[in-house]
């Protein structure tokens, strides 16, 4: 799957937090709903449009489909969450975390935060036909406490959740502490899975690796057929939600590079797309006036240095500091992602979306707000590494990412001028993602998804408990960061005011330009085209209901949902 790529560009009017985009400053996880679209609401009523219609998506994965829909596997859960798997609630990060109602129909805090209530909607049932209950959102949650791998957000053994129960249609769940912030990922990114699939078999002896090649969820679509070459989803005929979806089928090939793909986009082929289109108003755009795109920033690319021991040059902080001051990330925006992509900053702080977490004056005062190639040589020399004992390193990537190639071409550059010799692999995603995982290399370029701030994906990125020991497959924290101190900042963030989050957010920036534990390149942007010759419904900059790129999960569910076919309205 295009891996978490998102962009802003000047030409388009981007909706940042910043702005509010029209969700208020409620904190996420209030009980405040964001419908996408009035005539499509979630919570009830007939059909708004007739059904019909195909949609097929152009996102490049750098592979082809292993027809697995496995929702706890980070490797192919994009193809899962929101198409088949649901979950509670769906909090809309382009709308400050306004929240919609999905399998829970409610939700009540406690007064100190540390306990939640969720009121699981009645009258939903699996694709399967069997009903689904408050058991199958308790079953969820224990499994994921009694098999570690399956706890992508360290909710258990991080977030501080001590028990999921179920009475009645009431599910409650308890923390140590208070848990607000955390509510983007139990509520919103956890798929809730089938009781009586996943408690028998190889979904119960293996779930972590289950292939689930015949998935049974309460999405809207379910997987008709999957071959190497083409995922095709048809509508769910017992969807919870009335009249929906609208669409028939979606078709999702298999694409090996983005050229194949950029072409079916500009020419209608396919409707959807979710990756870099250089020179995109002459090759996309003026193709059709039915051609649209939309680019909102939410997250960064950046190289990610191995931190294990095992590996000695990226584990050495003066390696990975003259990495950081030998790149001019402007040259990599320009060159690379044509502009489209800001260039990003060593706090890790995406901007203008989170302005007030960012501490410009750190950065300058450590030297990183520009390129110093001349203080990356010196850290090379400190560290024993000089023209006759250069310093040779791999960067592993994703085949088909031709943007990301284009950028590293400029990375590779940069980084010989200081001396040292980058070698770039391009792999295939499945064995792209086993050699992350598991900390098989010494650089890997890559994206991961954001949140309402910048807690979310920083979290992801740094919190130790989101990694593992080499060989063992870590959740997110794939560089094997580990600092007691960044660590006691997110704990803390969860209980702060608003005013102590920023604080901690810019303590856990100045790790970032202290120990340097990733190197951002450029900020990720949701890359999204859209065509509106038949289909309609699409987030746009003035409806921003949901992350608009397809590769988002779970907001690839509500887009699925809204969209409809004009010519079958006819």
């Amino acid at each position: 799957m295009r891996a978490i790529k998102h962009v802003a560009v000047t030409v388009v009017a981007v909706c940042v937090l910043a702005a509010g985009c029209g969700g208020g400053d409620k904190p996420i996880g209030s009980a405040t709903s964001s419908n996408p679209q009035a005539s499509t609401s979630t919570s009830g009523g007939g059909g708004a449009y007739k059904k019909g219609g195909t949609v097929t998506i152009a996102n490049v994965g750098g592979q082809t489909w292993p027809c697995q829909f496995n929702p706890f596997n980070p490797a192919v859960n994009q193809v899962a969450l929101g198409f088949v798997y649901e979950p509670l609630t769906f909090v809309n990060v382009l709308k400050a975390g306004a929240t919609t109602p999905m399998l829970a129909s409610a939700f009540t805090w406690s007064p100190t935060k540390d306990s939640i209530v969720f009121t699981i909607r009645s009258g939903v049932k699996w694709s399967d036909g069997k009903p689904f209950s408050a058991d199958d959102v308790v079953y969820t949650f224990n499994l994921m406490k009694q098999q570690p791998a399956l706890d992508l957000y360290s909710l258990w053994t991080g977030a501080g959740l001590t028990s999921v129960t179920a009475a009645g249609d009431k599910v409650t769940l308890k923390f140590k502490a208070a848990a607000e912030p955390y509510f983007f990922n139990f509520a919103n990114q956890v798929g809730i899975v089938p009781k009586h699939i996943w408690s028998t078999g190889e979904a119960a002896s293996k779930p972590a690796t289950w292939a689930n090649p015949k998935p049974v969820g309460t999405g809207a679509f379910t997987v008709q057929s999957c071959t190497s070459n083409n995922i095709s989803y048809v509508a769910n005929g017992s969807y919870w939600q009335p009249g929906k979806p609208y669409l028939e089928k979606v078709q999702y090939p298999a694409y090996l590079d983005n050229n194949p793909a950029n072409l079916d986009l500009a020419s209608g082929k396919a409707q959807w797309g979710g990756q870099y289109i250089p020179n995109i108003d002459n090759f996309y755009k003026s193709k059709s006036p039915e051609n649209n795109y939309w680019f909102p920033p939410t997250a960064n690319v950046a190289i990610y240095p191995n931190l294990d021991p095992s590996h000695k040059a990226t584990s050495t902080l003066a390696v990975r500091q003259a990495i950081a001051y030998a790149l001019d990330r402007e040259q990599i925006s320009k060159i690379g992602e044509s502009g489209y992509q800001p260039a990003a900053n060593q706090t890790g702080v995406v901007t203008p979306t989170f302005d007030k977490y960012f501490d410009k004056a750190a950065l300058t005062a450590a030297g990183y707000d520009k390129p110093n190639p001349d203080k990356a040589k010196q850290l090379l020399e400190s560290a024993g590494y000089s023209s006759s004992n250069p310093l040779k390193l791999d960067i592993i990537t994703i085949t088909g990412y031709t943007d990301w190639d284009a950028s590293l071409a400029v990375v590779k550059q940069q980084l010989a001028a200081v001396g040292i010799e980058l070698s770039i692999q391009d792999l295939q995603q499945q064995s792209f993602n086993q050699k992350l995982f598991t900390g098989d290399y010494d650089l890997a370029y890559y994206s991961q998804s954001g949140g309402p701030t910048p807690y979310y994906e920083l979290r992801q990125l740094l919190y130790s408990k989101n990694s593992a020991p080499i060989g063992q497959q870590a959740s997110s924290n794939y560089v094997r960061y580990n600092n007691p101190a960044v660590d006691k900042a997110f704990d803390a963030y969860a209980s702060a005011d608003d005013a102590t989050q920023v604080k901690l957010i810019k303590e856990i920036g100045a790790a970032m330009i202290k120990d340097v534990p990733l190197i951002p390149t450029t900020e990720s942007v949701d890359w999204y085209q859209y065509n509106t010759k038949d289909i309609e419904g699409w987030p746009t900059q003035d409806n921003p209901y949901a992350q608009p790129a397809p590769y988002n999960i779970p907001d690839v569910g509500q887009v699925l949902t809204n969209l409809y076919s004009k010519s079958a309205q006819k």
